[in-house]
């Protein structure tokens, strides 16, 4: 279990983390893939993980597409997976729903097929508009979702149905661009009914109760990009996490990181998934040291006493130091030393 509360430098780990844990929780965009292609060195490093006993589960706040839908994209992209290998926020939400009505009650969903089969496969019966008569609401990012969506789930959340988020995600990328997320179409329910949504995705606990549930994991090792979802969600769930620095998360965003969000291992990419994890070690006079990398603080800045090889071992000794408290800024220049 990670001592996140307390955490003030990464963990080390003396085996490969794939064999110091069962199963991984990976995060998708970012992790495993960008946009259409695979994210450089995850298939590899995913069917060598897999091999060596690892279970595999792609955990995702899309609640858009179905498992079976994510999974046939991984295969595309030669990581093999099946809908048994997908954790959704649909299926988190479906779930939260269920414990709040009676088997085969009528639920208005606002989102896509991803959702609706979430609830079917709950038993409930999917509606799609209040004058069917449902019992709650559950609402999840699709593209379809409009005014006419929007307004039906505001008239029913004002006639007191239960109403549960797939998530609260502001924004989500795209080919193109920052894009509206389903936070942003909770909001506009949210400012017309004066009413806050039970939310079951990442960063909250409902999410990894139902990746747990679905995996029977006993070590699980959540792996992801974001913070904010990712590494929070891991604290949450009291479990260890792994960042990798291929998505959103800049090596400074992780200096600055507030306790919930700071990860117990750093690494590069998904390779890293198949190494152990270097100790960082405080020096006598207030240094921290990883691999061949010492840092020191003077007036509250950061500085490379001692250079190394590796730069993610850098990043992971001034994690160290900025965890610390011995600096909260002024890292800017050591940091473009690592060329990360």
């Amino acid at each position: 279990m990670t001592d996140a509360p307390r955490r003030t430098s990464p963990g080390s780990c003396a085996r490969p983390l794939d064999e110091a844990y069962d199963t991984a929780l990976l995060d998708l965009d970012g992790v495993v893939y960008a946009g259409p292609n695979a994210v450089p060195h995850a298939v590899d490093s995913l069917a060598a993980a897999r091999q060596g006993g690892m279970r595999l589960a792609y955990v995702t706040n899309n609640a858009s597409r179905t498992p079976k839908a994510v999974a046939e994209h991984l295969s595309e992209l030669g990581v093999p997976a099946g809908p048994e290998d997908v954790i959704t926020s649909a299926q988190a939400a479906a779930r939260l729903v269920a414990e709040r009505v009676p088997e085969g009650a009528k639920v208005l969903v606002v989102g896509g097929e991803g959702l609706v089969q979430a609830v079917e496969e709950r038993g409930l019966v999917p509606v799609r508009s209040l004058d069917e008569e449902p019992v709650a609401v559950v609402q999840g990012y699709d593209r379809s979702v409009g005014w006419t969506e929007l307004a039906e789930a505001s008239y029913a959340v004002q006639r007191g149905l239960p109403w549960v988020a797939s998530n609260t995600d502001l924004t989500i990328p795209t080919a193109r661009g920052t894009a509206p997320g389903n936070g942003t179409l909770v909001n506009a329910v949210r400012a017309a009914t004066g009413v806050d949504p039970a939310v079951a995705g990442k960063p909250l606990p409902p999410m990894h109760r139902e990746t747990v549930l679905r995996t029977g994991a006993e070590r699980p090792l959540v792996v992801g990009d974001r913070l904010d979802t990712d590494i929070e969600g891991a604290f949450n769930g009291g479990v260890d996490s792994l960042l990798v620095l291929t998505g959103v998360t800049a090596p400074g965003d992780l200096l600055a990181a507030r306790p919930e969000h700071r990860p117990t291992y750093v690494g590069r990419d998904l390779r890293d998934l198949l190494e152990p994890q270097p100790e960082v070690a405080e020096e006598a006079d207030g240094g921290r040291r990883c691999g061949g990398w010492l840092v020191a603080a003077a007036d509250g800045v950061l500085r490379f006493a001692e250079t190394g090889e590796d730069p993610v071992d850098g990043l992971r000794a001034l994690c160290a130091a900025a965890w610390s408290g011995a600096a909260t800024g002024g890292w800017d220049k050591a940091l473009a030393g690592l060329g990360l």
